[in-house]
């Protein structure tokens, strides 16, 4: 017991009179040496810190580690500073490495690696202490939106160190929030972002993101559904028939109406008339038997909730049941102006046919009347192209008119 108590007393005997001679040539200022190299280190508040001291050519000089203080913490392989966890982890003639563990704020700072020699030679090591945020809360200015309205949400992450950064994203799409930091007395961050946006109802349902980054933590978010109300969609659905709607033939449509809050009951009209008095309306869908062309006519859907009525449009037109009155099939939803687009083009065609028959015809007797007028003249001056001077060439002409027998003229 008496020697491991002289043991440790020469140690602290021995570390004391180091420690005099190292203030005792304090004068010899501490010189920065590539010879003697460290690390800094970013540790989350909790976990455990290494630092290690590396010498890459030691002459048998002493390493130590100091705290920020300058307080030795490990003297070779000794260490004088009574905190536990602090514990040697190698030592070398090379290296002296030690971990720290259960890090806390109050151990930030600069620590030194220190060699013995003459000057003394000192590297750095700054070990930075992260604190990871508290759980992101979410809020919402309306739990219940409506289609076309601006709503804003907050989201919060508090007591971080350094502050943290946050994102937002709706469905798949990032979108831009508005942060605010602000320091607390503890030396903490409190980070608040603002998003204000505009929803519509294909937006019922999809998910607001807020995404925290933080380099202690990944994949840190909370997020909030969208509820958004909207007046219904509606839309008339052709059970039967699936070609034309012929007379003698029954009709069937059901009218699909979505929103929210949903519809509760839809209603079935016929525009600028009644509603034939033997349909049938069950629900939402609507059933006419034995159709006649007294029938025709504008069906509308139509469907409410609080927000608002939207309706939907069917147009009848019952065609004959003679198969060769019956157009190319298309929807019933034509309406009433199916067969005036036949008859249109048709006369559009036979009209065409017309003017270009005309027009061949105008030129036909544009060159019959070019090429007899052109004759004509030839005879007229056919007695002066046989005269032997001009004299001649005037009485033969003038001679020509009495010689009625031999000058013919013919019109058409």
């Amino acid at each position: 017991m008496a020697h491991a108590g002289c043991g440790s007393l020469a140690t602290i005997l021995f570390l004391f009179i180091f420690q005099a001679a190292v203030l005792q040539g304090a004068a010899q200022i501490p010189v920065v040496s590539q010879n003697l190299v460290t690390d800094n280190v970013s540790v989350v508040e909790g976990e455990m810190a290494i630092i290690s001291c590396r010498v890459k050519d030691n002459d048998d000089s002493v390493i130590q580690l100091l705290n920020p203080n300058r307080q030795t913490i490990y003297f070779r392989d000794m260490r004088p500073l009574k905190d536990a966890r602090f514990q040697l982890v190698n030592f070398s003639d090379n290296e002296l490495r030690v971990s720290l563990s259960n890090v806390s704020l109050s151990d930030e700072g600069r620590y030194v690696c220190q060699l013995y020699t003459d000057p003394p030679q000192e590297a750095y090591a700054d070990i930075t202490v992260l604190v990871p945020p508290g759980n992101p809360m979410i809020d919402a200015r309306e739990e219940v939106l409506s289609e076309g309205n601006e709503t804003e949400m907050t989201c919060t992450a508090m007591s971080s160190k350094p502050a943290a950064t946050i994102r937002w994203m709706k469905g798949d799409k990032e979108l831009p929030g508005k942060p605010k930091v602000e320091l607390t007395y503890d030396r903490m961050y409190t980070v608040t972002s603002r998003l204000t946006f505009t929803v519509n109802k294909e937006d019922d349902g999809v998910p607001v993101v807020c995404i925290v980054d933080h380099p202690a933590v990944k994949d840190f978010q909370v997020q909030k559904y969208l509820e958004v109300q909207y007046k219904p969609e509606v839309k008339i659905m052709v059970e039967f028939p699936q070609g034309l709607t012929r007379e003698g033939e029954n009709l069937e449509l059901t009218c699909q109406a979505k929103g929210r809050p949903q519809p509760q009951r839809v209603n079935w009209v016929k525009v600028d008339d009644d509603v034939p008095s033997h349909a049938v309306i069950t629900g939402a869908d609507l059933y006419i038997e034995n159709l006649n062309k007294s029938y025709n006519g504008t069906y509308r859907c139509v469907a409410a909730n609080s927000l608002g009525e939207s309706y939907d449009d069917y147009i009848l037109y019952v065609y004959d049941t003679a198969p060769s009155t019956e157009p190319a099939a298309h929807d019933s939803r034509a309406g009433e102006g199916a067969p005036r687009t036949v008859d249109h083009a048709v006369i559009g065609g036979v009209v065409a046919v017309v003017v270009f028959a005309m027009l061949c015809l105008l030129i036909v007797l544009g060159r019959y009347f070019a090429r007899h007028k052109g004759t004509y003249f030839t005879h007229e001056a056919k007695g002066a192209d046989d005269a032997a001077d001009a004299d001649t060439a005037i009485i033969n002409a003038e001679g020509g008119h009495t010689n009625s027998d031999e000058k013919k003229e013919y019109y058409i």
